[in-house]
């Protein structure tokens, strides 16, 4: 059973939560009683969990805006903290897929992947680090992949890169943080049954990959949220710099 409190006083970003894994963390941490930051760059679809959330009686605001961009990265932070006091917990989910062979990858695809899942991890963590010192406390989970300890399943090698680097910043920053009472992890999800996965691979191949996990099938992004919903509650104060997989068995180290 979830605790309704356990997240009470918080308030929390959640980037890329318009859809997939970033919206099921919402919603998970919302139902912990936090109040929640929903970013996107499609404003629309962030507007759209907003809804979901204050229908089940969470605080939420949507904020739009581009994780790439410092500008609308500060305003994402400022904005939270004028409305809820501080940046409590920072989920960097928010990602790009794509799996271009290199020898086909234009450097403009090259700068959007690594720039979304890399760029935008570092930009968040930095903004909400100062809020974050003041209160004496924060959260900050990194969205990673088993692409960052092995290659990527289905993304190419941008991928892979950006979330290898997402490991390294990681471990960095939680040395960096820790004298402060801020923890920084990192979440590995395999192949999880999202719109970003299905308009990668057809049906077929989908379940192809699901029947060779030890767990035959693609994870839920609600699985991944309760793993992160872990790391970002008191629960986990002992675990900092670590990157924790989930991915039914498909990458075992």
């Amino acid at each position: 059973m979830i605790d309704s409190t356990e997240f009470r006083g918080k308030a929390a970003i959640v980037t890329g939560g318009g859809r997939g894994m970033g919206a099921a963390v919402a919603e998970r941490l919302g139902q912990g009683g936090a109040a929640v930051v929903v970013n996107d760059v499609d404003a629309a679809s962030a507007s759209a969990v907003v809804e979901r959330l204050r229908a089940s009686g969470t605080e939420a605001i949507a904020v739009g805006g581009d994780v790439v961009s410092g500008t609308d990265v500060e305003r994402m932070v400022r904005e939270t903290v004028d409305r809820f006091g501080a940046v409590h917990i920072l989920i960097n989910n928010a990602g790009v897929l794509k799996p271009t062979p290199v020898i086909d990858i234009e450097e403009e695809e090259w700068d959007l992947v690594v720039g979304v899942n890399l760029k935008g991890t570092y930009l968040c963590s930095r903004a909400a680090l100062p809020s974050m010192r003041a209160a004496g406390w924060g959260r900050i989970v990194n969205f990673s992949s088993t692409a960052g300890k092995n290659i990527s399943t289905v993304g190419g090698a941008h991928y892979t890169a950006a979330k290898a680097g997402i490991l390294g910043f990681t471990r960095h920053l939680a040395k960096e943080s820790a004298e402060f009472g801020i923890t920084v992890n990192s979440v590995c999800p395999g192949l999880i049954d999202t719109e970003m996965v299905r308009s990668t691979i057809d049906p077929e191949r989908a379940k192809a990959y699901a029947d060779s996990f030890p767990i035959s099938r693609l994870g839920e992004p609600s699985e991944v949220a309760e793993l992160v919903a872990f790391l970002a509650s008191d629960r986990a104060s002992y675990i900092t710099g670590a990157s924790l997989d989930i991915n039914g068995g498909d990458l075992m180290i």
